[in-house]
């Protein structure tokens, strides 16, 4: 049975050597602040690209509704992004929290060469300035495919509706984002390296002749990381907030994963310190771990928006799920995705927790 004292006595003489750790420090906080900073002031102002707009062609591959598509993804103002004609579209923008979409009818192209009315409908989002952007393109396109049948009557029209639901702004996704790199990077470059040189220097051997066992030792890791993480994660949402005007929810659902990410991360960077034998192997490894992690989780920018290829190889990153989950609390409020997302690290964090404990060696053979 792991000893309270034996932990709280580790994790005593963790937090010393943490703040004399100046890499680790970097990496814990100033590191993320930086990011938010920097991100937050390039991409806090409007649009900077083109207007993701979620279209659904229900008229096939009929010329007239491909050259309506066409065209609007020529505008340079807006783009397209095909939904399936058998998604509820309003639906399907409603679960994802995305603001704009066009439904092009069924029969499109026949009625417009037969000369019958038929709508083009968007679904928008009042409250983001760019639905009106939206709104404005579309129109313009359809007054240019009426005035090409100059002498008749016009037979395209324009349908809105309004979906009120909420619009994340891109600081909305980074600080979850951040709150998630936070919890990888701290314990991953730190562990790696405290295992690595503490096996060179022949630590862990006097370790060994303590009445502090592997597991404790783990376990008082695991809860200084937890706290860093707790740390970050308000220094993440103050700045977030107080600063950018970022809309988060505060939910003690964040809690599960402020928890859970370190315990995996600290167990992972553990292990990679047990199975390499030199500390440059140690950090080449860590390493290539880590920086793909920071880079195609969902840190900086969310999934969705990856090339589909790209949303494969998410999904296979441990990180994925934890900023995954951490986005469902604190922007969608959808906790049965956030459940999934837990269940998901908590039995990845159970197997490699199992893992560092098995191979993890006081003693060098």
């Amino acid at each position: 049975m792991p000893s309270a004292k034996r932990i709280f006595s580790d994790l005593s003489l963790t937090r010393r050597e943490s703040f004399r750790d100046r890499t680790g420090l970097f990496f814990s906080f100033f590191f993320p602040i930086i990011l938010i900073v920097v991100f937050g002031l390039i991409f806090s102002g409007s649009n900077s690209g083109p207007i993701s707009v979620y279209v659904q062609n229900q008229d096939g591959s009929s010329q007239p509704s491909l050259a309506f598509v066409n065209a609007l993804n020529s505008t340079g103002v807006v783009s397209v992004v095909s939904v399936d004609p058998s998604v509820n579209l309003p639906q399907f923008l409603l679960s994802h929290s995305y603001s704009q979409g066009i439904v092009i009818p069924k029969g499109f192209g026949q009625d417009l060469l037969s000369g019958k009315r038929v709508n083009v409908t968007v679904y928008d989002n009042p409250a983001d300035s760019s639905s009106a952007v939206v709104i404005g393109e579309v129109n313009g396109i359809i007054n240019a495919f009426n005035l090409e049948r100059a002498g008749t009557t016009p037979v395209i029209g324009l349908s809105t509706q309004s979906i009120n639901f909420k619009s994340p702004k891109y600081i909305d996704f980074l600080v979850p984002g951040l709150v998630g790199l936070t919890i990888l990077t701290g314990p991953m470059f730190s562990m790696v390296n405290i295992s690595a040189e503490n096996k060179k220097e022949k630590l862990f051997k006097q370790l060994s002749l303590t009445p502090l066992t592997k597991v404790e030792w783990l376990i008082s890791k695991i809860i200084w990381y937890t706290i860093l993480a707790l740390i970050s994660f308000a220094l993440m949402v103050g700045i977030g907030v107080l600063w950018f005007n970022a809309t988060v929810v505060l939910s003690l659902w964040v809690l599960p994963f402020l928890i859970l990410g370190p315990l995996f991360f600290v167990s992972l960077g553990m292990l990679v310190g047990s199975v390499t034998k030199t500390l440059e192997s140690a950090g080449v490894v860590g390493n290539v771990i880590t920086f793909p992690m920071m880079f195609l989780s969902g840190t900086f920018f969310p999934v969705a928006l990856f090339p589909t290829y790209l949303q494969s190889v998410a999904r296979v990153l441990p990180l994925y799920y934890v900023i995954s989950g951490l986005n469902a609390v604190m922007i969608y409020s959808n906790y049965s995705g956030a459940l999934i997302d837990m269940g998901v690290v908590a039995i990845l964090s159970a197997i490699i927790f199992s893992l560092a404990v098995k191979l993890f060696k006081w003693r060098e053979d």
